[in-house]
């Protein structure tokens, strides 16, 4: 029988891992290793108005996902208003609105953007030209000689507007330029006679991150497109690039604060920086779930719990498959050591290997009282059962009058699974002697505190919680354990004599 469709099941179980494993650390910043730190800024905008006793509707850019940053929270406090988020020209905003107000009014918004160096720009809508640029005399003739003379200058629509900035500036300076600054203001200028010269262009707000300001405003850059690339000026000082400290607040073109309904509104902001766990940080992008975002992050706190514990599972499954398969350790039962194994994370690993030695031990001397009474099967079993549970009761009291608190953690094993494993030693001690019984008993506790050691391990532990993806490369290696029909190793010891002649 051709092998081919097994390989191909293989192979596309381990590519979507990888692959969906790969997006969710490169699409969300989900950290490889637990404990890594992530930058986050914390920054509050207040708007303050007066209101004029009427209708007021207050409505204030917000920034987004950017290159350098990506938006982890946001929350707003404004008693009484109405509040809307919407996309509106390419660019996010909000709207408080409120039947009647008077007297001074102050709304606060606060987000947190988490510093991401890979995070890369969304794709920016190229504005649109005006039709007809009208200056007024002698506005005009001035405009068209500043234009002429960086245009001469220049040899790109980047290199054009960075020869105008700095015509603006210091010494080079001209008559043309100073007039055009009376009447109009430096960046608002830029982008008209960037539109003039048929230049793409516009004005966008930005904010500079300082730990520890307050009562800081925005600052306007100019942002000129060639083509599908486009880039940031500093309008005093013709700098190209956006700096690492840079927040792009408002890159629409529109308006950072529109309020109706009142009067003297001005918007500042304030601003802090700290660092957090990078799990923590990026929780709140991984709440929206969707086909390639799939994780349990939007599940209640309770359930995370448990699924965190739950998914280490197959880890265990594959050190059992390896183990038996590959090794040849021969164990009671083929899943009953993973059991045991998360027990062991629930009791400590000493704590659990005495206590399981105990009961064990123990059951085993009752199992052998009981065997004398010939009872079927399904009582037997249910006797040793209630006989587990009466010495777990036991030593958990005893270890408690003692004060070893650690031996309450005993309750912790799987009853029903003790249960079961004593019964089976039991039938082996009698069919095939003690011998067997030590052999299956110690390997099912090597590969028991083997599981034990991989699950407890702090970076399976994360991986296997954060990234899902990975239970596909799981499934895909236990298969191609399963494909295996070798030696396994401790069977080699038959050819030791074969070997020495």
């Amino acid at each position: 029988m051709s092998r081919l469709p097994f390989y191909l099941l293989v192979s596309v179980l381990m590519l979507a891992g990888i692959g969906l494993t790969l997006h969710r650390h490169l699409q969300f910043d989900v950290p490889w290793l637990p404990g890594e730190q992530r930058q986050v800024w914390e920054i509050e905008a207040q708007v303050n108005l007066t209101a004029r006793g009427e209708p007021v509707i207050v409505d204030m850019a917000l920034p987004s996902h950017q290159q350098g940053y990506r938006l982890l929270t946001e929350h707003t406090a404004s008693s009484g208003y109405g509040l809307a988020f919407r996309e509106e020209n390419g660019g996010r905003r909000a709207q408080w609105t409120i039947r009647e107000a008077s007297g001074s009014q102050q709304l606060y918004y606060t987000v947190q953007m988490l510093v991401a160096p890979d995070a890369e720009a969304p794709a920016q809508a190229l504005p649109a030209l005006p039709r007809q640029i009208l200056w007024e005399r002698p506005y005009d003739t001035a405009a068209r000689q500043v234009i002429e003379r960086a245009w001469a200058r220049s040899a790109s629509p980047f290199t054009f507007a960075r020869e105008l900035i700095r015509d603006m500036s210091g010494d080079r300076q001209s008559e043309n330029t100073r007039l055009l600054l009376t009447q109009y203001d430096r960046a608002p200028l830029l982008v008209r006679l960037l539109n003039q010269a048929d230049i793409a262009a516009r004005e966008v707000s930005g904010l500079r991150l300082e730990d520890g300001r307050r009562r800081q405003s925005l600052a306007p850059w100019i942002q000129v497109f060639d083509g599908n690339d486009w880039a940031l000026f500093h309008p005093e000082t013709g700098e190209q690039g956006r700096p690492d400290d840079l927040l792009l607040w408002e890159s629409a073109g529109e308006a950072v604060l529109e309020v109706q309904g009142g009067s003297n509104s001005r918007v500042s902001f304030s601003m802090l920086t700290h660092n957090q766990p990078a799990a923590s940080a990026v929780r709140s992008q991984l709440a929206d779930d969707t086909l390639l975002n799939f994780s349990i992050h939007s599940l209640p706190l309770e359930e995370q719990a448990l699924f965190q514990t739950i998914l280490l599972i197959p880890i265990g499954a594959l050190v059992v498959v390896l183990l038996r398969i590959l090794v040849g350790i021969k164990t009671s039962g083929t899943f009953m050591p993973v059991l045991i194994a998360l027990a062991f994370i629930q009791t400590s690993l000493s704590t659990g290997l005495i206590g399981f030695l105990l009961v064990v031990s123990v059951g085993l001397v009752i199992r052998s009282y009981l065997s004398h009474l010939n009872l079927l099967l399904v009582a037997r079993v249910s006797a040793v059962i209630i006989t587990v549970i009466a010495i777990i009761s036991i030593f958990s009291v005893l270890s408690y009058r003692f004060g070893l608190n650690a031996g309450l953690t005993i309750t912790f094993f799987p009853m029903i699974i003790l249960a079961w494993t004593i019964e089976r030693m039991s039938i082996l001690w009698e069919e095939e002697g003690p011998k067997q019984v030590l052999i299956q008993g110690g390997g099912s506790l090597l590969t028991a505190v083997l599981a034990y050691l991989a699950m407890n391990n702090p970076w399976i532990r994360h991986i296997t919680f954060n990234f899902l993806g990975l239970q596909l490369v799981l499934m895909a290696l236990i298969l191609l354990a399963g494909n295996y029909t070798g030696y396994r190793l401790l069977e080699l010891r038959r050819f030791k004599p074969v070997a020495e002649d």
